[in-house]
């Protein structure tokens, strides 16, 4: 069984590998000793002046260039086809490529741009990358699973394999994406690492010491890479904001029912309590914004069950750039801070872009004030919770198909096989609780309206999103900053903010951890390990607020430039 599987996987790995165009091959790869960071000069030495200046266009730049005919959509997929190939080769960030549908598919759209005059939507000719959850026809979902490869969802006779398309991969070709490449996730996806038997270890790109996040990594070490303009990926525990934040990115977290997650593959379907959501990540906000707003230009509602009918608010989007001018007698902004929850406070670099950014709004003329939220620590008590009801019979099952081994990272969570189960009066204690804490923090939320000096409570919560600039591998080890807004179901949006400096990113002599948490996270810190990785915070906002989050992001990110 041993061999088998991992004759299996290695087929897969090489597979992958096989399928890059032999002319875009790298003769070797340097060590990470003598390579740290492989973006920008590094990556671009293998590219043509014409391809570096296509993929170092944000999403939005590139829909204007193909709209107008001005670049053709076969020359922007090829140039990020040639670049993703360069990524994977570098920090093994992809699980499928089909570079040539993705060719073919260009080629049609120019041919409809020349015959209509018009785009065929608001993504024409962009690409768009896409986390291995999304069922693509004619391309494997393994989802980092042995068991998985060559089946649907671990069924090898289903009829549904190979013909089946996810609901947003259907919006996206009525947009007009150019859809090229999958790419990697941990085995279960609940993991803040990106590993599995199938493709190894995915890497940061800024420092291949460090990971890139999960559980979509890939997306984030791809888009990274500049191999993606945008991409899409999917949070239950904040597995759209951790690769964000890793990889110097911007992402949102929205609620859920907002985007279509329709025929997506998932780990522990049927688990309800919180909902994995879908979302995008990009090199700016603006790559995001286009992302969110032309998907739901195509009524997602009418399609998919759990979605609400709500179209993109120009209204809500305006409101903040309103208040950030201070037009019409409107704003300032105000915002909460935090820069612990009582269980784990962050390591130096992440302190020091939230003082960053509390600073740069300030000095802008709005609001801060310290958050004193009700107790995290009593919260995610029972949001941890709910990734074991089934007590990992799915992942485990899932495993048992091949008999692979659980890597470390996802072990530490689930074991090495199922456990006991929740019974229903569990579950349904558990979600008394989410909703006293629901409304426990909405009631917290509301009474900052005396403090802000606005008449309001705050527009938006700057706040760590992990302890860590980017965790060393199998050192993602607290996932409290993130997870406690997918309990609550908020909006969340990541803003980069700087890079670690070993020589100012120091915590204060004689630091006392506050929890056992606190003290794995303090003794696991390295400076000089960290030194040059990306530092970002996270912009945490009310249910259904993806509009103003996008916006506020937008105008932080601004502010920090």
């Amino acid at each position: 069984m041993v061999q088998d599987w991992q004759a299996k996987a290695d087929a897969k790995r090489q597979a992958i590998l096989d399928s890059i165009p032999e002319k875009w091959r790298l003769s070797s790869v340097p060590s990470a000793q003598d390579q740290k960071d492989v973006t920008g000069p590094y990556i671009q030495q293998f590219l043509d002046p014409k391809e570096i200046e296509i993929t170092e266009t944000d999403a939005v730049g590139i829909a204007k260039q193909t709209a107008s005919g001005a670049w053709s959509a076969v020359a922007v997929a090829e140039a990020f086809c040639h670049r993703a190939s360069l990524a994977h080769q570098l920090v093994n960030c992809l699980h499928e490529t089909f570079f040539d549908a993705a060719l073919a598919d260009a080629k049609a759209l120019d041919a409809y741009l020349a015959e209509h005059k018009r785009p065929k939507g608001p993504l024409h000719g962009v690409p768009v990358s896409l986390k291995d959850q999304f069922h693509v026809k004619n391309v494997d979902t393994s989802m980092g699973y042995v068991g998985w490869i060559d089946t649907f969802e671990g069924k090898p006779d289903d009829p549904r394999k190979g013909k089946y398309e996810s609901e947003m991969v259907r919006e996206l070709r009525n947009l007009g994406a150019i859809l090229y490449c999958k790419t990697s996730v941990p085995h279960t996806l609940m993991s803040g690492e990106t590993v599995n038997n199938i493709i190894g270890y995915t890497w940061n790109p800024k420092n291949r010491n460090l990971t890139c996040g999960g559980s979509s990594g890939g997306e984030g070490a791809l888009i990274g890479l500049k191999g993606s303009p945008v991409g899409f990926g999917t949070d239950i525990g904040g597995s759209i904001r951790i690769p964000a934040a890793f990889n110097g990115l911007y992402g949102i977290r929205p609620s859920s029912g907002r985007l279509p997650y329709e025929g997506m593959a998932n780990s522990m379907d049927g688990q309800n309590s919180i909902l994995s959501v879908v979302g995008p990540l990009g090199s700016t906000a603006g790559a995001v914004r286009l992302a969110v707003r032309s998907i739901l230009s195509q009524s997602p509602h009418l399609y998919d069950p759990m979605v609400v009918d709500m179209p993109w608010r120009d209204a809500e989007e305006q409101a903040v750039f309103d208040m950030a001018k201070a037009v019409s007698g409107k704003g300032p902004l105000a915002f909460g801070v935090m820069k612990g929850d009582g269980v784990v406070n962050p390591d130096p670099p992440v302190l020091r872009a939230i003082d960053l950014v509390a600073a740069a709004v300030q000095k802008a003329g709005h609001k801060v004030i310290e958050w004193k939220p009700p107790s995290h620590e009593k919260m995610l008590k029972w949001i941890f919770k709910t990734w074991t009801y089934d007590g990992g019979k799915d992942v485990h099952d899932a495993f048992g198909l091949s008999g692979e081994t659980v890597a470390a990272q996802v072990a530490m969570s689930y074991g090495r096989e199922a456990r006991e189960q929740f019974k229903a009066s569990d579950i349904a204690a558990t979600n008394v609780e989410q909703r006293q804490s629901k409304k426990e923090y909405l009631d917290y939320w509301n009474s900052t309206a005396e403090l802000t000096g606005t008449g309001r409570s705050v527009d938006g919560l700057i706040a760590p999103l992990a302890p860590y600039p980017a965790a060393r591998p199998e050192g993602y080890k607290y996932y409290g900053f993130s997870a406690w807004v997918n309990g609550l179901d908020l909006t969340a949006a990541v803003v980069p903010v700087t890079l670690a400096d070993k020589s100012i990113d120091k915590y204060p002599e004689g630091y006392e951890p506050v929890s056992e948490h606190d003290k794995v996270v303090f003794e696991d810190y390295d400076a000089e390990i960290y030194d040059g990785a990306h530092v970002s915070v996270q912009i945490v906002g009310r249910r259904f607020t993806e509009e103003k989050m996008l916006a506020i992001a937008e105008y932080v990110g601004g502010l920090l430039a």
